[in-house]
């Protein structure tokens, strides 16, 4: 009962502390990456597709294929000044939950996959947790999207991309399609498809 305790306090405490850091990120982005006071030429619809299109190149990146469902997602208002006034901006945030069942003894094989993804790319790696338990690697690319690869509780992946600053307008839901059945339970969603490459309890060879 205490370690199922535990785990529900992981799960909670990491959904708040996502929240946080993706309000942080729109009250303090600019706009859309561009010097000055230029206005941003792309809005956040058109930011959130691009947000999508980085996750699905990084999901593809990874073989074997990784099974996955959308994560919860979402958009703030972007505030400039002291006095946090409105910008007519805001950014909006994609995220991917990994479904597939990753060992202890892989998941470092699995971000270094994707890390090396991402440097390839031309993406500039922020900042690396390097904890035994939730490690973690954070990106930026060359146009101002904020990337994420964390490990939480059970050695779950999760995925994020965050735009920068860009025109209001509504954001729809993703339109790709995950490649596992969507699940009905509470997030985060638990992994519960195996591989014979990332679920092996083995290093990797």
């Amino acid at each position: 009962m205490a370690s199922r305790w535990h785990l529900q306090v992981k799960q909670t405490l990491r959904a708040v502390l996502s929240v946080l850091a993706f309000t942080a990120l729109a009250v303090g982005c600019g706009s859309g990456g561009e010097k000055g006071d230029r206005k941003p030429t792309m809005n956040m619809q058109q930011g959130a597709e691009r947000a999508d299109a980085i996750l699905q190149d990084t999901l593809g990146a990874v073989r074997p294929e990784l099974k996955w469902n959308h994560g919860p997602g979402g958009s703030a208002g972007c505030a400039k000044g002291v006095a946090g006034a409105a910008t007519g901006t805001g950014s909006a945030k994609r995220s991917i939950t990994i479904l597939t069942v990753v060992s202890e003894q892989r998941r470092g094989a699995l971000i270094g996959v994707i890390e090396r993804d991402w440097k390839s790319r031309g993406y500039k790696i922020t900042s690396v947790r390097q904890a035994a338990e939730a490690p973690a690697v954070y990106a930026s690319t060359p146009d101002g999207y904020g990337l994420s690869v964390e490990v939480a509780g059970e050695g779950q992946f999760f995925l994020d991309a965050a735009t920068p600053c860009l025109a209001d307008s509504p954001v729809m839901d993703p339109m790709t399609q995950p490649n596992t059945h969507v699940r009905t339970t509470e997030f985060p969603q638990r992994p519960d498809e195996r591989d014979e490459f990332w679920s092996a309890e083995t290093p990797v060879p």
